[in-house]
């Protein structure tokens, strides 16, 4: 059975992140920048540390040097790093582990910006998946606001996504909002942070259960593209 996966960022908490894990969260996200979200290297490894097996780990890391986000991940033991600032796809050959970038979107602008950034890429394997999150002037993400997912569901519909690496849909998602959000973009994943939230960097292992039972229940007619 096809499903989406669920990606739970902004952990900061070993026990948290051990009952959302537990909960069904296929992915956890650690911010090692600047954020009400920041993880030292220190609190990152005691996170990975308790993980159960099969969770992967994914470091968010904003305009770092690779030298930089190549030491985070060989002591956290990271699976995969998180671009969220402007890095040049040059960067991608530098690092160590594999990459999610992540693009703000504002407008229809969007694919030609994810196109033109992927087409540098000169090993594009080395890229798991795109991230796509809402634009805020003067903010990176974990906004909690969302963008217009039909910008992205009507990509789909009019077949121009072919070729690009799994999406993974962020950005002001919720237990309320997100088979919607599913059904517009069929996204191969979906991220959350603020949507299962006390208070910025807070998380609350209720709220995380009911949005991973909510994407879990939640079987679409999707395309034969998918995994696009």
């Amino acid at each position: 059975m096809k499903r989406v996966r669920v990606k739970v960022c902004g952990l900061r908490e070993p026990a948290k992140a051990v009952a959302i894990s537990r909960c069904g969260a296929d992915a956890v996200g650690m911010v090692f920048a600047d954020s009400p979200r920041w993880v030292s290297p220190e609190q990152g490894r005691a996170i990975t540390d308790v993980l159960p097996p099969f969770v992967s780990t994914v470091g968010v890391f904003v305009n770092a040097p690779a030298a930089v986000m190549n030491r985070v991940a060989q002591k956290v033991r990271l699976h995969y790093l998180q671009l969220h600032g402007e890095e040049p796809s040059e960067i991608v050959e530098q690092l160590d582990r594999p990459v999610i970038k992540a693009f703000r979107i504002r407008d229809e602008g969007w694919l030609l910006e994810v196109r033109s950034w992927l087409g540098a890429v000169r090993t594009p394997s080395r890229v798991a998946a795109i991230l796509l999150d809402a634009y805020k002037t003067g903010s990176y993400g974990g906004t909690g606001e969302r963008f217009n997912w039909e910008l992205v569901g009507d990509a789909r519909e009019a077949g121009v996504l072919a070729g690009l690496p799994p999406i993974i849909l962020s950005g002001g998602l919720d237990d309320k909002n997100v088979v919607t959000a599913m059904r517009m973009v069929q996204p191969w994943a979906v991220d959350v942070s603020s949507g299962v939230e006390t208070a910025p960097g807070v998380k609350d292992v209720g709220k995380a259960n009911r949005f991973i039972i909510t994407v879990i229940d939640e079987v679409p007619e999707l395309d034969s593209d998918f995994w696009t």
